[in-house]
């Protein structure tokens, strides 16, 4: 008989610190999206579901392959506590699924760097290594230190003598919660009603991964941070559905020639324009969504036998007033930029994409880098992510 394991994801739409925050994206996916992969790639996990009193973050969640679950009011307040939220899911999913839980997961949308290795050793630990609960946790050598706690004035060490302070190396590490990923084995966690019962084992983390987003600083490192600790991903064809490209610098490389009578030259790929033919071969919708108001744009758009969109002030809308005359899902649409006005239309698709040349804001902001620079045949390796290395089509 399988063992049901549940990973509850509390997603509240309310936040004091960051608005809106559980549907932050860092590197091109909102937190909830991201909690949602790492559960869904961890071996154990059968199930995830999204405990959330907001429309838009069930939709998110939906959207990442998990289920959702409206929490209520009474639960979903900035006292309510995690453990409310758990019960309430797994009571929730008993009832639609007909289903025990056996061991049930607390995953954190606030640690943007949890990995499915890490979600699948702690459900190990309570699965089949004989804990009632377990936590991520990372090994810190830090002396910590009190001030004026023991009635006396300065301050003590907390885990350390200060009369005798040995080197680093030389202690036992000891290990910082990182609030990323609890189990507990679910028959004890209705008994108990808290996260560490019984048995607890630790899972221990790489403390380079560790970081919790309560503030605005939190997420402005996260998203510096994930071009570093992410690894690369690109999408499939059969998770696209148009692709849509920025012009000057992802197309040219930003620069701009003028002759005497102001008229504009640029420098395209030809690889681009390859690439580019091979997506509309295989029956992908191509477009170029372009600020500019330039006969260059035009004419390279009728070279390459796509329509374009240029002379735009708002291209997020632009492009969602396309998508929907198009018939066709945002969060199905690759946007290739390079620069600021490009991040409304990233906050907008499911697969953002950023060239090599772009603008530090917009790489951090990207799904996907290409290892290209804008003008030096980026559209082509996108387009070799989608087709493969030699550009084939889907069906050859």
């Amino acid at each position: 008989m399988t063992t049901t394991v549940l990973a509850v994801i509390p997603a509240r739409g309310g936040s004091k610190g960051v608005p809106a925050k559980n549907l932050a994206p860092v590197a091109g996916l909102p937190l909830v999206s991201r909690a949602v992969r790492a559960c869904l790639g961890a071996r154990l996990v059968t199930d995830v579901l999204v405990s959330t009193d907001d429309a838009a973050i069930a939709a998110a969640a939906r959207a990442a392959g998990a289920e959702a679950v409206h929490r209520p009011a009474a639960i979903a307040g900035d006292t309510a506590t995690s453990e409310s939220a758990v019960l309430h899911a797994m009571d929730a999913f008993e009832a639609t699924h007909g289903r025990r839980v056996d061991v049930v997961l607390l995953v954190q949308c606030t640690s943007p760097f949890l990995t499915s290795e890490e979600v699948n050793g702690t459900a190990e630990k309570v699965t089949t290594g004989g804990a009632d609960t377990a936590f991520t946790a990372a090994p810190t050598h830090g002396f910590l230190w009190r001030e004026g706690a023991d009635g006396s004035e300065g301050a003590h060490g907390v885990n350390h003598d200060k009369a005798h302070r040995p080197r680093r190396q030389d202690r036992e590490a000891e290990y910082l919660e990182t609030g990323a990923v609890y189990a507990m084995a679910a028959e004890g966690f209705r008994t108990h009603g808290h996260r560490f019962f019984g048995h607890t084992a630790l899972v221990v983390t790489d403390p380079a991964r560790v970081l919790e987003i309560d503030d605005p600083h939190d997420l402005a490192r996260a998203r510096a941070l994930a071009p570093l600790l992410d690894t690369p991903v690109s999408p499939r064809f059969d998770e696209i559905d148009a692709v849509v490209l920025d012009f000057d610098g992802t197309q040219t490389d930003d620069r701009v020639h003028l002759d005497a009578e102001g008229h504009e030259f640029v420098s395209a790929h030809r690889g681009d324009g390859l690439g580019i033919a091979a997506l509309r071969r295989a029956g992908m919708p191509v477009l170029i969504l372009s600020t500019e108001q330039n006969a260059v744009v035009a004419a390279r758009a009728r070279k390459l036998n796509i329509p374009v969109l240029h002379g735009i002030d708002r291209k997020d809308l632009a492009l969602k007033q396309w998508c929907e005359e198009q018939g066709i899902d945002p969060q199905r649409v690759l946007y290739a930029g390079n620069d600021v006005n490009d991040l409304p239309c990233f906050h907008l698709v499911g697969w953002p994409v950023a060239v090599a040349s772009a603008h530090d804001s917009v790489r951090a902001a990207a799904r996907a880098v290409t290892l290209t620079p804008g003008g030096s045949g980026a559209v082509r390796e996108i387009a070799a992510w989608l087709l493969g290395p030699e550009l084939d089509t889907p069906n050859s």
